[in-house]
Parts: structure tokens; C-alpha cells; sequence
């Protein structure tokens, strides 16, 4: 079981309570939230749109809780969209030409844009202009559209794979960190008043600790403790029962999940710690190479677990104490 899921669930997606409601209530990300604010009161000001946003960084550290927040922030509505949904450059027309002034478009996955779509932004994102090719062959022409003042948001976890281009259009870039475990725990603590959770602040802290440095994975566990507590009939979770939880869950005490350890135990012994590749221990794993590379392997890599290597992926000596074990003679790790 995917516990601590890679991607956003449909769970997620219906617990909007549980996102800050203002800038007041957003934990962490300090010197990003105070440069939009300042971006923000410009903005209204001078009575023009905030200039485009670019967030980057791993998944669930609150690209989309941002965004909703710079749409609340400037009275406007927020328009959302993913970059792999924009196959065909007529819906991201149909989206631009829908924006009213002062909008933000919110594109997730910026970095997954079709080339095609990514060139109608251009235009748009510079001149506030769109311009469309009508009919094929001989006969075809071009159409420029006024667009209104509008705010594009781009969120992205491989900022890398941004064309420059498309890079030097945002006029705001802000790289997301991890959080540190006070900052969990604050957000914990909102969101258990929020769910209704009665719980003391060692409970609270057993959860951060096992979160990832991430609130998404930090909200879900803290949802799945609220599950095992309804069942149990805890008028009270305290420290114990959460261990409890999150052992039958199999989250070690540094957040790995099984998934990790089969990761890293994989790459332990079947390739003696490596050097592996990435697609070769996909198909070791059974998991996709995409969400190994851009979900499992950061955190590995963080925590010191797991190197990169021109010659493929090496286990450290930590990651061998972590899984109990010892490299044996003449592999890398020795």
C-alpha cells in the first residue's frame, strides 16, 4: 500500500478546510509569503494584476495552498488547470480568453506543457496578447487578441525542465523548502482543532516527526490517526496510540514508508549499493521511474540515505545502518 501517496488523492481535494485562509494562517515558506504580500500591496496600489508567480519545489510543501491564497489576497478568482490537460493549444486559448482583469490562472505541472501551448504563452505572459493562427495552408492568418491584466501561476517539481524562455517570463521565483518540525506541528495543531481532534502536543509531535518535512503527508497522517481513534472510541489522542498507528501504517520513526525501505533494500541487495539506475530499479521496484525520481528519491537524498552518481544510484553508509545491514567488501559504500 501506497500509504504516503506521491500525488495529491481525491481525499485531499475535498478537505479544502483544511488550507490556510490567509497569509495569517499560512505556516512556513517566511521569506516567500512576505515577498507576494509586498508583491500583493503593489499591485492593488498601482491597480494592476500581480506580475506572474513561479513556485518550485517537492510535491505537498503548499504550491496550491499559495495560490489560493494570492487569488483571495487579490479579490479575484482563481482559474486552475495542469500542464499535461493543455494538449491542444485551443483549450489554453479558451482559458486565457475567459480570464477577467486581475485573474490568476494557476497551471500545475507547468514544466509537462505541450511546446505548442507553452509558445501561446509568450504572448500572453509579455504582451498581454494572444495571438492565433486561423485556417491551414495558404489561407491561414493571424489573429491577435487583447488579453486583460492577468496573473499566471506556474507550479512545477522539476523547475529544470522549464524552458528558459518560459523561466524568464515569471516575474516572481520562489523555491519551496522542506519544513521544520515546529512548523508541522503548527499546522497540526490547526488542522486537529479543525477535525475536531482532541490531542495533546507529544501526539502531535510523534506525527511531525514522521511527515516528511511535508504538511500534505503530515494532514494524511494526522486524518488517518483521527480514523483509528473514532474506531478505538479515544476521547483523547495522546503520544502511545499515535505510535501505535503509525507503526500498523509501517511510517518509521523518519517518516519512510514501505515503499522506501523497499527502495533502498532493493538497491542494498540485489545491486550490492549500487551504482543502479533509475529505469533498472523501477522495474526491481515495480514502481514508476517518474514518481521514484521525483517523490521517493528527495527524501532519501535529504535524509543522506541515497546518492546520485554519473554511474546510477548509490546507498550510503547511512542508508546501510538505517536498513541494519552492512555493504559488503569492494561495494561503493565501503
Amino acid at each position: 500500500m501506497d500509504f504516503l501517496s506521491r500525488s495529491e488523492l481525491p481525499e485531499d481535494r475535498t478537505i479544502e478546510s483544511l488550507r490556510p485562509d490567509g497569509f495569517s494562517s499560512y505556516v512556513g515558506q517566511t521569506a516567500t509569503v512576505a515577498a507576494l504580500r509586498i508583491a500583493l500591496t503593489a499591485a492593488k496600489q498601482r491597480g494592476d494584476a500581480v506580475d506572474h508567480v513561479l513556485l518550485y519545489g517537492p510535491p505537498g510543501l503548499g504550491k496550491t495552498s499559495l495560490a489560493h491564497l494570492i487569488a483571495a489576497e487579490a479579490g479575484t478568482n482563481l482559474r486552475t488547470t495542469a500542464g499535461p490537460a493543455l494538449t491542444r493549444t485551443g483549450d489554453l486559448a479558451a482559458l486565457l480568453t475567459s480570464l477577467e482583469a486581475g485573474d490568476v490562472l494557476f497551471i500545475d505541472e507547468i514544466h509537462r506543457i505541450p511546446r505548442a501551448s507553452e509558445e501561446l504563452l509568450y504572448g500572453a505572459m509579455e504582451d498581454r496578447r494572444l495571438d492565433l493562427t486561423l485556417g491551414k495552408g495558404p489561407g491561414a492568418r493571424v489573429v491577435n487578441l487583447e488579453l486583460p491584466a492577468f496573473t499566471l501561476l506556474g507550479a512545477t517539481t522539476q523547475v529544470a525542465k522549464l524552458s528558459q524562455p518560459l523561466r524568464d517570463r515569471f516575474g516572481l521565483t520562489f523555491h519551496l523548502e522542506y519544513y521544520a518540525p515546529e512548523e508541522l506541528q503548527a499546522i497540526l495543531e490547526r488542522s486537529a482543532q479543525i477535525l475536531g481532534m482532541n490531542t495533546d502536543a507529544a501526539a502531535l509531535a510523534a506525527i511531525s516527526t514522521r511527515s516528511r518535512a511535508t504538511p500534505r503527508v503530515a494532514n494524511r497522517l494526522l486524518r488517518r490517526v483521527r480514523d483509528h481513534a473514532t474506531v478505538d472510541g479515544m476521547s483523547l489522542v495522546h503520544v502511545d496510540f499515535v505510535q501505535h498507528v503509525l507503526e500498523l501504517l509501517r511510517v518509521d520513526p523518519l517518516g519512510l514508508d514501505p515503499i522506501d525501505h523497499r527502495y533502498l533494500g532493493v538497491l542494498a541487495d540485489q545491486f550490492d549499493g549500487g551504482p543502479a539506475g533509475l529505469q533498472t530499479l523501477a522495474h526491481a521496484t515495480g514502481e514508476d521511474a517518474q514518481s521514484l525520481e521525483q517523490v521517493v528519491e528527495p527524501y532519501l537524498l535529504r535524509m543522506g540515505f541515497l546518492d546520485r552518481t554519473p554511474r546510477g544510484r548509490v546507498l550510503t553508509p547511512r542508508g546501510w545502518r538505517h536498513l541494519g545491514k552492512s555493504p559488503k567488501p569492494g561495494s561503493v559504500a565501503v
